[in-house]
Formats: structure tokens, sequence, C-alpha cells
């Protein structure tokens, strides 16, 4: 824990950390409120997953752009552009009941607009603390970006299902707008600016650092969308209409991400060495193979814990990487293509996951197996008076 308190001797580094994971935090529920929104407004998973698919494929192309661009108008104009035109989108969309292919464009504009805050903090933290607390600093924030992903859920489901889906897109929105304005007014984009980079876009994808690093983190996060997917299906209460959720999937998906803060925080720092990036990944790969065995919520709850322990170090390990590899010109268009491959796996495990889920299930047996379970405990039959039996 000395490592991580010798980080805060560096003036605004936890300012920049704390605001960056606020203006981050709508990321950690929109995907659980849009799916419930969608699934509400048009009575499927599939629906739901196209739309999810389209704001995913749009973040993925503005990636690369929005965070090259930061580079040519500043990166303090870029995020306040877009933070208000994503939030208005997401508004209205909470508001107004439009058709599926409209819905689905409006989506692919929130992910056009997306601000690039990831982008925009990776490039700040080499230059805000000595080359020697880099690969601390970019595991602390690893391990810290999973608060979004254990508080997120837990918020999204408790919004959508006490108050419903169109406020919990409202709160996404008031989020993205006001975390945003705290991370802008950080003083430390007074004290770095991006340089031009000279070489044409997307050269940066000859480096094989960020090549390998954009395909690992594509495979990692389409596996976590389809969980995340299935997880919500699988405890949807029994008899409910579309839209409705329980707060088990929110507390399951929120035990994942702890185990992720906790592996960032116990392993994220060690030094990457040659075998590191695949031991991690086998952590993860171990954990969410035995989510197969059962959908028990306990089951469930403990592997996927154990898993989610590999989680951060993984990205920590790939921030490094591109970190010590790429030019400082350079670095947050290689996150940008990073987020990109993260952000098409989104797309892809989300699209197949809600198609899947509506074939076979949530574990991927049978629909009717998968649901008879449910249908047997909503159809139990009831004496003549109505009274329980």
């Amino acid at each position: 824990m000395g490592i991580y308190k010798d980080l805060g001797r560096n003036p605004g580094v936890f300012r920049v950390l704390v605001s960056q994971l606020v203006a981050r935090f709508p990321f950690g529920m929109l995907s659980i409120v849009m799916l419930l929104h969608m699934q509400h407004a048009f009575g499927d998973y599939t629906s739901a997953g196209i739309v999810l698919a389209a704001q995913s494929v749009g973040q993925a192309i503005s990636g690369p752009l929005t965070s090259r661009l930061m580079g040519r108008l500043g990166m303090r104009r870029v995020l306040s552009v877009t933070s208000i035109i994503c939030a208005a989108l997401l508004t209205t969309i909470a508001f107004v009941h439009l058709p599926l292919l409209i819905v689905t464009s409006l989506s692919f504009l929130i992910g056009i607009t997306t601000p690039p805050v990831t982008p925009a903090v990776r490039t700040l933290y080499p230059r805000i603390v000595p080359g020697n607390q880099i690969s601390a600093l970019f595991s602390l924030d690893a391990a810290a970006q999973e608060i979004i992903w254990v508080v997120g859920p837990v918020v999204a489901v408790f919004v959508a299902s006490q108050f419903g889906t169109v406020a919990g897109l409202c709160v996404a929105a008031a989020f993205m707008v006001l975390g945003g304005a705290w991370f802008i007014s950080s003083p430390a984009f007074d004290k770095v600016r991006i340089p031009k980079a000279r070489s044409r876009f997307g050269a940066v994808l000859r480096r094989p650092t960020v090549v390998i690093a954009t395909t690992v983190t594509f495979f990692f996060v389409a596996s976590f969308a389809a969980i995340e997917v299935a997880i919500v299906r699988a405890f949807a209460p029994a008899g409910e209409g579309a839209g409705h959720a329980s707060l088990e999937s929110g507390i399951v998906l929120a035990v994942f991400a702890s185990g992720s803060l906790v592996g960032g925080l116990l392993m994220g720092h060690r030094a990457v060495r040659p075998w590191s990036l695949l031991l991690r990944v086998l952590v993860v790969l171990a954990g969410t193979l035995a989510c197969l065995v059962s959908l028990n919520i306990w089951w469930l709850a403990t592997v996927l814990f154990i898993g989610g322990m590999g989680t951060a170090p993984t990205f920590a390990a790939v921030s490094s990487m591109i970190g010590v590899t790429v030019k400082f010109s350079e670095t947050a268009e290689a996150f940008g293509w990073i987020g990109t491959g993260q952000l098409v796996g989104v797309a892809t495990g989300s699209a197949i996951a809600g198609i899947a889920i509506d074939a076979s299930g949530a574990e991927g047996r049978s629909s009717s197996r998968a649901d008879s379970s449910r249908s047997r405990r909503s159809s139990r039959p009831r004496p003549p008076d109505g009274s329980p039996i």
C-alpha cells in the first residue's frame, strides 16, 4: 500500500483519478439500463442486443477519431462537446418512444459522441507522475475503475426496478455531464497538451503491442458482455413483464467487479513479465468457464469473484505495455484503438448473447428446459377461492 500512498504526493493525481471515475460511471450502468429499456419497449432481447450493438459500434468508430482530435482541438473542447451531445441523445431515447430503426440510429450516434475520457486520462497519467510510478498508477486506475462496475450495475437495477428505465437513463446522462465537467476542470489539463501526431491516422497499428492489446481486450470484453446479458436474463423475475430485472442480477455483476477490484489492488502493480498477460487471462477464463456448471446465485457469485481477480491486472498490464512502447503523441490514438477493440467486443458479445438467450435460455440449453422451473413456479395450482396452497 506504500506504493499507492506515494502517488498521493503528486499534486492533483487523486482528483484526476476520482473525477474521471465519476465521468465514466454512466458506462457501468448504461448497458443494463439500455437493455431493460429496449426490452420493455420492444418485448425481446434480440432488439435490445441490436440497439446495444449499434451503440458499441459507434463508440468503436469514434474512439481513435476523437482521441486524435484531442491533439488538434484540445482535450477540454472535445470532452465538453461530446459530453453534452451524448447526454442529450440519451435523454431523447428515454422520453420519446420511437421505431427500432430510429432508436438504433440514435444509439449509434450515442456511441459516436461518447466522451473519450479513458484515452484522455491515460494520456495524462504519464505526465503527472514520475516514470517509476506509472505502473502503480495504471494499476490503481484499473482497480479503481471496477468501482464503476461494482456500484453501477446495482444502481442501474435499483433505479430501473424502483423508478423505471426512463429514470435510469436520466441518471446516467446526469453523471455524464456533471462528472465530465468536474474532470475537465482539473488543473492537470493546464499542464498537459497532446502534441499533433506526425504519422498518418492508423499508423500506430503497426506496433505489435497495440495489435496484441486490441485483440486480447476484444475477446476479453466480448465475454463480459455476454455474461452480463445472460445474468440479467437468468434472474429475471418470474411472471413479470418485459423490462423487469431482479436485484440478484445487479449483485452478481457487482461481485464479479469486486473480484477485479481486489485482484487489481493485490496484483496489478507488479512488474509485467513475458508471461504475465497470459497468466492473468487464464484466471479470468477459469472463473467464467465455471459459470456453465450452475446458475445458482451463490455459485455464480463465487466463481465470478475468482475470475474477476484477473480482470484489473490484465487491463493494467495492457496499459503499461502501451505506455512504455508508444510515442506520447500517439498514446491517445493507441488507447482509442484499444477502446475500439473492446467496444466491438461488446457489440459482438451483446448481439450474439441476445439471440442465443431468445433461442436457448441464459445457460445455453434449450429455452424450454431453461425456463421450465420458472414456469412451474409461476403456474402452481391454487384452490378455487384463490388462497395459496
